[in-house]
């Protein structure tokens, strides 16, 4: 398989009406660049530029608008007056461990005797859990809470409910063509659920029922100090920041970086930052890749005993031991990646394959799908990475932008004997003896069904800009803009014509770095992992670029004053 640079689409927006970009800059007296940015994303009048630039709680929905929701939060009641026992199962990622966590606390809170768990990945797999179900059976429990799962449990929940445990489901996956019998089933996309706002995480949709129950007892104002919780598992579950998630995330963002509670404070300075700046980009890549370790390599309970700790001092031994699963996770993902590369290039010869199927024995099955999506950011095409568990294929499938791997993954499901997932990421299991005809089935499914169009990355610019047009006070509203995250990304904006000053270096691990000027103004770029490049950028009189703008307290000798940032074009392509 051949590599060279990836080559990308520019493509933008259709311009806004000149009357709408006029009136939005005079009622809010902003820039040109600015105002065509914000209609973009939906903020056409004054009254939205407040409530986008301002969140405010007043801004959640009812929680009694989600469809079971009263039936829900009366048997909380129910399990309040009578002293029963609580059991919150949770799944083994961020969102879902973030979710027990908080639901553990909060009805700790109230009185109530509850008690926590999360499936073992590789002997448990996802989903509510037999396991697990007879766990809460032993401990006497009678009422059961599902949090980021469960929608789909239709057998596990008949069999609580035969053994005397009422079920409540707190998710927001798709259903299947029938619901669980639960006691209540909480999911905004569940088919009939008129809740106005369907983006929730599943640790959402456990704040909502807490919300709910808080609302009922007249202590609402008890349950803000929850969304900490919320914010990590929304951003790191990629949902869209937008609406409700928007605004918790601002929220959950100002708690972690002023006040963090004990496992959450140990979890930052384990992983050497500092709060006070903490925002989506250290989530997704510092915070909750420790957080998904301890699951993917172990028991994912640990995350929970972290993040529901009160103690600093066994928060911090036990945010070391997360420290050292990630180190192991991270060693592991390196040495299966360069070995999915090898066999990559070892079965794909030439380019005439639309897809990556790859197998092996000795991968450990909690990091094939971090593997795959590196997969298919090196080789831009859809990827499926599968381990051997208990005699089958096992593994997950990880898409590029735009196209829809369940799709292909239907087309081939007579050679599959089980799968499931949406547009972007799904996990399988195949008949080892039937991996080649599920290869060949999902290569020519991914062949039929790949416009041509979608096999040469997009990259959405927003605005033409000049760098003149840069000023602190851009700056500024830019920044007002945070948190960013899908449905609200930082805006993307193209500059022609530029000289390039002095000589580009290459810094870190082949990071370009380099100065732009055009007419009065100047600019420091760096261009992260496109070392390889240095020659087509220096000298350059006549160039193109496509950026966000970034705040940077790098400075050469490492010694930035504390507080002092620069501005800095941070580069995602370059002609």
């Amino acid at each position: 398989m051949t590599q060279t640079h990836r080559q990308y689409r520019w493509t933008t927006s259709a311009p806004p009406a000149q009357e709408t970009v006029q009136r939005l800059m005079d009622e809010l007296r902003i820039p040109e660049p600015i105002a065509r940015v914000l209609l973009y994303r939906g903020v056409d009048t004054s009254g939205k530029a407040r409530q986008y630039f301002r969140p405010d709680i007043g801004q959640l929905h009812d929680p009694f608008l989600m469809d079971g929701m009263e039936r829900a939060v009366t048997r909380v009641q129910r399990a309040m007056e009578g002293k029963e026992r609580l059991f919150v199962f949770g799944d083994y990622d961020v969102d879902g461990t973030n979710g027990a966590s908080m639901l553990y606390l909060f009805f700790r809170e109230l009185g109530i005797e509850a008690d926590f768990y999360t499936p073992d990945r590789i002997k448990e797999g996802y989903g509510i859990s037999r396991q697990g179900i007879d766990r809460a059976h032993q401990q006497g429990v009678t009422l059961f809470i599902a949090i980021d799962c469960g929608i789909t449990a239709v057998d596990q929940v008949a069999y609580a409910n035969s053994i005397g445990l009422d079920v409540i489901i707190c998710d927001h996956h798709e259903a299947g063509e029938v619901l669980p019998d639960a006691h209540a089933v909480l999911d905004p996309i569940k088919p009939g659920c008129g809740y106005p706002f369907k983006f929730l995480s599943g640790c959402g949709v456990g704040f909502k029922l807490i919300q709910a129950v808080a609302r009922r007892l007249g202590r609402e104002s008890d349950v803000y100090k929850y969304l900490d919780f919320v914010t990590l598992a929304s951003i790191a579950d990629i949902v869209p920041l937008v609406g409700e998630n928007r605004v918790m995330a601002k929220f959950g963002l100002e708690a972690i970086n002023t006040a963090p509670r004990p496992g959450i404070k140990a979890l930052i300075e384990g992983a050497g930052i500092k709060p006070g700046k903490i925002q989506t980009g250290q989530i997704v890549f510092i915070l909750a890749p420790r957080i998904n370790a301890v699951g993917r390599l172990g028991d994912a309970m640990r995350a929970v005993r972290l993040l529901t700790s009160d103690d600093p001092l066994e928060a911090s031994e036990l945010a070391a031991v997360m420290e050292e699963e990630n180190r192991n996770r991270r060693k592991l993902d390196e040495d299966t990646f360069l070995e999915a590369q090898q066999l990559a290039e070892s079965l794909y010869t030439g380019n005439d394959h639309a897809a990556l199927v790859l197998h092996d024995e000795h991968w450990h099955p909690g990091v094939v799908g971090i593997v795959a999506s590196r997969m298919v950011e090196k080789y831009y095409k859809p990827s499926i990475m599968m381990a051997t568990v208990d005699g089958v294929a096992k593994g997950s499938a990880r898409s590029i932008s735009g196209f829809d791997v369940y799709q292909a993954l239907k087309r081939c499901e007579e050679k599959i004997i089980q799968f499931g997932g949406h547009k972007y990421a799904a996990g399988l299991t195949v008949e080892i003896a039937r991996l080649d005809e599920f290869r060949e089935a999902f290569n020519a499914a991914v062949r039929e069904l790949m416009s041509e169009e979608l096999k040469t990355p997009e990259i959405r610019v927003d605005v033409d800009l000049n760098l003149a047009d840069i000023t602190p006070r851009f700056r500024s509203i830019l920044g007002e803009f945070a948190p960013f995250g899908p449905g609200n990304l930082r805006p993307v904006f193209l500059t022609r014509d530029l000289e390039v000053q002095g000589t580009p270096r290459i810094v870190g691990k082949n990071h370009l770095r380099f100065k732009v000027r055009q007419g009065g103004a100047a600019f420091d770029a760096i261009a992260f992992g496109m070392g390889d490049r240095m020659k087509e950028v220096a000298g350059r009189r006549d160039l193109q670029l496509v950026y966000t703008v970034e705040e940077n307290d790098w400075t050469p000798n490492g010694d930035a004053r504390p507080g002092e940032t620069t501005p800095q074009l941070k580069i995602k392509d370059v002609r």
